[in-house]
């Protein structure tokens, strides 16, 4: 964990889709870092989620950088539809990707943040070589394709390896973890290094208020943080 800074991004996976705008702002009220927006295809995971329109309605809505999780298999194809609607930044999966580098050189020459996701059973070495050119690294919790999953504890291994790796080669990138974050993975993701939470069912399918959610979140990491 680096800075004592810890960063909460709200995905809106877990959110009621009814009332989307209105959870968004209240995320942004109560304090939200960044709204995260996890967009799968069905085919590099086994589930549809959203595209770039819910990018281009969310962008009215909210002044907060909207961060854009590409779980799909040709995610270079996408980009300038996501830049258009208004994306920020970019996390795309070392998995599947023959030209990383490519597409990571492509997202900063659109001018935005550009970060490489691994999955829980990828191991770290993937990241050595692209690591120099990365705004953030992302370890997924869970498999991905699906919210109220279960936090893998097995990865909390990995996140601390990556934590190590960005502190040696690139003590700027961030380190996310998405997948399963609560009140009490949040605390172990933390101290492992981690420090931006990505948090959707704890914050958005809780029978709490959304500025309730959230502060019970930094509550949580506020001690190891500091």
């Amino acid at each position: 964990m680096k800075n004592g800074v810890i960063k909460i991004a709200p995905s809106i996976l877990a959110a009621d889709f009814c009332r989307l705008g209105e959870q968004v702002a209240e995320a942004e009220k109560a304090g939200a870092d960044r709204i995260h927006v996890d967009v799968m295809d069905g085919h590099f995971v086994p589930n549809l989620s959203m595209g770039a329109p819910i990018v281009h309605s969310l962008r009215r809505v909210t002044r907060l950088p909207l961060e854009t999780h590409l779980m799909i298999s040709d995610p270079d194809f996408f980009l300038d539809e996501f830049v258009e609607a208004g994306s920020d930044s970019f996390l795309v999966h070392w998995e599947g990707n023959n030209n990383l580098h490519r597409t990571v050189q492509r997202i900063k020459d659109l001018g935005k943040r550009a970060g490489v996701a691994i999955n829980p059973a990828t191991p770290v070495a993937v990241l050595e070589e692209i690591m120099p050119d990365l705004d953030q690294v992302l370890v997924m919790t869970v498999n991905p394709g699906f919210g109220h999953q279960q936090f893998l504890k097995s990865t909390l291994q990995k996140i601390r390896r990556v934590s190590q790796m960005t502190e040696q080669v690139n003590p700027e990138c961030a380190l996310e973890v998405d997948g399963g974050i609560d009140e009490t993975t949040a605390l172990l993701a933390v101290e492992a290094g981690a420090n931006v939470l990505v948090a959707g069912t704890s914050i958005f399918g809780a029978n709490v208020r959304v500025a309730d959610a959230m502060e019970g979140l930094r509550n949580a990491v506020t001690e190891v943080a500091r």
